[in-house]
C-alpha cells in the first residue's frame, strides 16, 4: 500500500482549526481523507498539571497523551484502523462517542502541540499553521467554551490570561516558522482552502 500523505495543522487555541478542517473534509469523498485530533488525546482530569492556584492547566504539552497520539497516528499510516472514546472535556452532560479512524490516502492531524511533539512533526509531509489575532481568538474561545464545554466566562478569561497566552508564546508561536503554509483566519480562509484542497487532490 502506498504511504499516506500526512498533514499536520496547528495554530493558537480558537484560531479556527476545527472550522477549517471541517470545510476541508467536506471537499473529499469518504475513504479519501481521515482526521485525527489532538483534542481526543487529553489525559483525564486527575492527571492534568496544576497552575500556582491549583487550577488544572489543559494548555500544557503534558496535558496530552502524546505517546498514544503518536501510536495511533502511526497505526493509521501503516493501514490499521483505530478506535477510541471521544474526549468530552469533563462535561458531564455529554456521553462520549466511539471514534473510529479509518486509513486513507490523506491523513490530517491537528492540535496546538502537534509541531511541538518532535516525534509527530517528523511524520508530516505538509505543515499548516492557522493564524488569527488575539481578540478574534478570545471571542471564539468564549463562544465555544460556554456553549460546548460548560465553562463560565470568568473561568475562560482566567485560563486565557494564565494558560492560553503563555502556552501560545512558549509552545505554539515558535513553530510558526516551520510551517509550509500560514493561513490567516480572522474573517475568511476561502482562498487558502482552495489552494490546500487542490494540492491535496494531487496526492490521491
Amino acid at each position: 500500500m502506498k504511504k499516506p500523505f500526512v498533514v499536520g495543522i496547528t495554530g493558537g487555541s480558537a484560531s479556527g482549526k476545527t472550522f477549517f478542517l471541517r470545510s476541508l473534509l467536506g471537499r473529499f469523498k469518504p475513504g479519501q481523507i481521515t482526521l485525527v485530533s489532538q483534542d481526543d488525546y487529553y489525559k483525564s482530569r486527575e492527571y492534568q498539571p496544576l497552575d500556582e492556584n491549583g487550577i488544572e492547566n489543559y494548555d500544557m504539552p503534558e496535558s496530552i497523551d502524546s505517546k498514544q497520539f503518536y501510536t495511533d497516528l502511526q497505526k493509521l499510516i501503516n493501514g490499521e484502523r483505530v478506535e477510541k472514546d471521544e474526549y468530552t472535556f469533563n462535561n458531564p452532560t455529554l456521553k462520549p462517542k466511539k471514534l473510529v479512524f479509518e486509513p486513507a490516502p490523506i491523513i490530517l492531524t491537528e492540535g496546538i502541540f502537534v509541531f511541538h511533539f518532535q516525534e509527530l512533526i517528523s511524520l508530516f509531509d505538509l505543515k499548516l499553521f492557522i493564524d488569527a489575532t488575539d481578540i478574534v481568538k478570545l471571542r471564539r474561545r468564549i463562544n465555544r467554551d460556554t456553549q460546548e464545554r460548560g465553562y463560565t466566562v470568568e473561568d475562560i478569561l482566567y485560563r486565557h490570561e494564565n494558560h492560553v497566552n503563555p502556552t501560545y508564546k512558549n509552545y505554539i508561536k515558535p513553530y510558526k516558522k516551520e510551517a509550509d503554509l500560514i493561513i490567516t483566519n480572522n474573517k475568511s480562509f476561502d482562498k487558502a482552502l482552495d489552494v490546500v484542497t487542490a494540492y491535496l487532490f494531487t496526492k490521491l
